[in-house]
């Protein structure tokens, strides 16, 4: 069915007859991750004499990293940015890549300290960049930045550096520390707190009792786009109640920052919150155990019914044993029977915005030898050719 403006989230029905698999309408890469890797693997094929590095994991999928390493490249950082290869150890013949997550100001100063040209290099997703860009429009209009975002991963240290240096800057991981903030713009709470409780998130010289007056918040692109609305709902309310302020004119103290929400993450999440209005036996979302966006997909699902992450068709021991990462003990575990005894298995899938289409394909493809499908799979591939 023709769905150019993307409207149809319902999930396209994969009949094998003993298996039916449901698939998000939308999944997988987003524009931002095909770019990315699009510019790695040409500048990689472009440039067989020099070194190229890549400053951090281009995105956080196993698969294309260790494709990237093989091809002989080197990361100078790991995920957390814990330095692998020193700066001074760059010459100004080498490509340092920027991956899609973006990166911190001060990382971009030592790059060019080295001599090194990062702008032709440099693909940090579009998304990213408009989040900044908001960040810069409220700070000039007087107002604080509020991050929602995981405060270790790449793309928030980064959304963090860029808002810092153009106003003050916190980050708050979920709602419940965005209640605990409420308390210090409310007065509840003493400023002596704030820089013990949010330690390491917020900007030189943030002053919570002055800089909590006016606020605006953005976000790490691949949460939950519904997480980031109730915080910033939250935060709204609290703003008008704590300064008897109207919808009218709330503007006074709150910037209105809706379209910050990455459309990818929000269309792959839309869609899982519709495929879970099928009835169905357990859900399996594939991508990189420390991929944030994919993450939350899990998290929708798991409310629903029994879910499995997955990073590949691999994990997918037999019909009776699948090995998938679980969040709590952050470790693979195996569990045993997850396929239903029943004439009819309904089973829906999903992805990450960080995983490729040939890894959601080959997951299908076990599922369906496991039922001993494989000349239908074949047949279906043919028909969506």
């Amino acid at each position: 069915m023709d769905d150019r403006m993307k409207k149809d989230f319902s999930p396209t029905l994969l009949d094998f007859g003993p298996l039916q698999i449901y698939l998000a309408r939308h999944f997988g890469f987003c524009y931002g991750v095909e770019n990315a890797i699009e510019i790695a693997f040409r500048t990689i094929e472009e440039n067989p004499e020099r070194r190229i590095f890549l400053l951090s994991e281009m995105i956080h999928n196993p698969h294309v990293n260790e494709d990237l390493l093989e091809r002989g490249v080197h990361f100078l950082q790991d995920t957390n940015g814990r330095q692998l290869i020193p700066f001074e150890e760059l010459k100004q013949e080498d490509i340092v890549i920027i991956p899609a997550f973006g990166t911190t100001l001060d990382i971009e100063k030592k790059l060019r300290l080295a001599g090194l040209q990062i702008e032709e290099f440099n693909t940090t997703c579009p998304f990213v960049e408009k989040v900044w860009n908001r960040s810069e429009q409220i700070a000039r209009r007087g107002y604080s930045v509020i991050v929602h975002g995981k405060p270790r991963h790449e793309e928030t240290r980064a959304t963090f550096s860029h808002s810092a240096v153009k106003a003050p800057t916190v980050i708050v991981n979920d709602m419940n520390e965005t209640i605990e903030l409420a308390r210090y713009i409310t007065g509840e709470r003493p400023a002596s707190d704030f820089y013990r409780e949010f330690r390491g998130r917020y900007s030189e010289g943030f002053e919570p009792g002055r800089h909590l007056q006016r606020i605006g918040v953005v976000n790490q692109t691949t949460m939950l786009a519904s997480d980031t609305q109730a915080i910033a709902d939250y935060l709204k309310q609290v703003m008008m109640q704590h300064y008897s302020l109207s919808e009218e004119n709330i503007g006074a103290r709150f910037a209105d920052t809706r379209d910050t929400l990455c459309y990818a993450t929000n269309d792959n999440q839309t869609s899982v919150t519709a495929m879970l209005d099928t009835e169905a036996d357990l859900a399996i979302v594939i991508g990189g155990y420390n991929s944030s966006n994919t993450s939350h997909l899990v998290e929708l699902c798991e409310n629903r019914l029994p879910t499995y992450f997955i990073q590949n068709e691999e994990k997918i021991l037999s019909r009776h044993e699948i090995l998938h990462y679980h969040f709590e003990s952050r470790e693979e575990q195996v569990t045993h029977d997850f396929l239903p005894s029943k004439p009819v298995a309904r089973i829906l899938i999903t992805s990450g915005a960080s995983c490729p289409d040939a890894l959601v394909e080959a997951v299908i493809s076990k599922l369906a030898s496991l039922y001993a499908l494989e000349q239908k799979m074949d047949e279906l591939a043919k028909a969506f050719q």
